[in-house]
């Protein structure tokens, strides 16, 4: 079955430029050119991933973002055309599965495209048995790909939950920022290493008592990040 894809920009030509070669590829398209337009158009048609442009008029894509992140774990990649590293972390923070930058290529879209759809197919895809995993206040459910803290349930990213789960499987463990890269998120073209750092802090919001005294999930200077061996 085809994945749904919403392309949201706000120019018909980058539209135009996308949709076919996309479709071409197998996917179904979706094309939505406002902010509101394509919150409407994600509640009602469900895609499986949202191909989101920064700049938008009257509400930007980072705000898009933020309204689709607080009922949904739909696949999303920004499409931006700011290059400093602190606007692209800003993406991943609010929820972001991952980032490109103008100009830049169809294939290379389309391998990003593939690569966030993996790993949410990861997840759905998992043995239905549950081998939960129990860290102190939190229960991790490797089946049902979801997580809860003292009872209630913690809606996470497919991103955040792969990474959670790798890291609270061997706690203790420190794993470098290109481990995680290559091994928690599978994305072979996400070359940035510093972007798991924007991942790591909104993760750490959702599930620390005090992120910014991680009980959890803790930096490891100079080499990268572990689960509190503790927990």
């Amino acid at each position: 079955m085809a994945h749904t894809l919403l392309l949201v920009d706000d120019e018909e030509k980058v539209l135009e430029f996308m949709a076919p070669f996309l479709r071409q590829e197998g996917f179904q398209v979706l094309t939505a050119q406002t902010g509101k337009e394509a919150l409407h158009i994600a509640n009602e048609q469900q895609p499986a991933l949202v191909v989101l442009d920064w700049m938008l008029p009257e509400m930007s894509g980072i705000e898009v973002c933020r309204e689709l992140r607080k009922h949904s774990r739909i696949g999303i990649i920004m499409v931006t055309a700011k290059t400093e590293e602190t606007d692209k972390i800003i993406g991943l923070e609010v929820g972001a599965d991952d980032y490109i930058t103008k100009p830049f290529s169809l294939r290379e879209l389309a391998a990003r495209i593939r690569s966030v759809l993996r790993r949410m197919e990861g997840q759905d895809g998992q043995d239905t048995q549950d081998d939960s995993i129990k860290r102190g206040d939190l229960t991790i459910s490797e089946a049902q790909c979801r997580v809860w803290k003292r009872g209630e349930e913690i809606p996470l990213t497919p991103t955040q939950f792969k990474l959670l789960l790798n890291l609270a499987a061997r706690p203790g463990i420190v794993y470098s920022r290109l481990q995680l890269l290559q091994g928690a998120l599978e994305d072979d073209f996400l070359n940035d290493e510093r972007t798991v750092d924007a991942h790591i802090s909104q993760l750490r919001k959702k599930i620390e008592d005090e992120p910014s005294n991680p009980a959890y999930i803790q930096t490891v200077y100079g080499f990268g990040y572990r689960f509190g061996d503790r927990k």
